[in-house]
């Protein structure tokens, strides 16, 4: 089970993740981020830091969580994966759109 807490500062959200982000997490994250954007802080940064494993569902929440966040008007962005998160996204080019960023200043100081 993924453990999911959330920081704010800036008006940018934090959510830091612990846990294998797989099918029976994603939908935990989905429903976090969806939860920060309605209430109005559609910039979020997911601190992946304590992440050992995405399968494709915890991807699909990541996109479906920067979809979201997009539509509101602000975007999500992925801080500290390790080599094997990274891997998927670039496999897949969706590195181009779910940016990933080295830390979460990294991710924080583009807005």
């Amino acid at each position: 089970m993924i453990e999911l807490t959330n920081s704010v500062s800036d008006g940018v959200a934090v959510i830091h993740c612990t846990g294998r982000l797989n099918m029976k997490a994603a939908p935990h994250l989905k429903k976090r981020v969806d939860a920060i954007v309605a209430e109005g802080l559609p910039r979020i940064v997911v601190d992946l830091t304590g992440v050992p494993f995405v399968d494709s569902s915890g991807l699909g929440a990541l996109i479906g969580g920067l979809k979201t966040a997009r539509l509101a008007g602000g975007d999500l962005r992925i801080a500290c994966a390790g080599d094997q998160i990274l891997a998927v996204p670039a496999l897949t080019n969706l590195d181009r759109i779910l940016r990933p960023h080295a830390t979460i200043e990294d991710a924080r100081g583009e807005w």
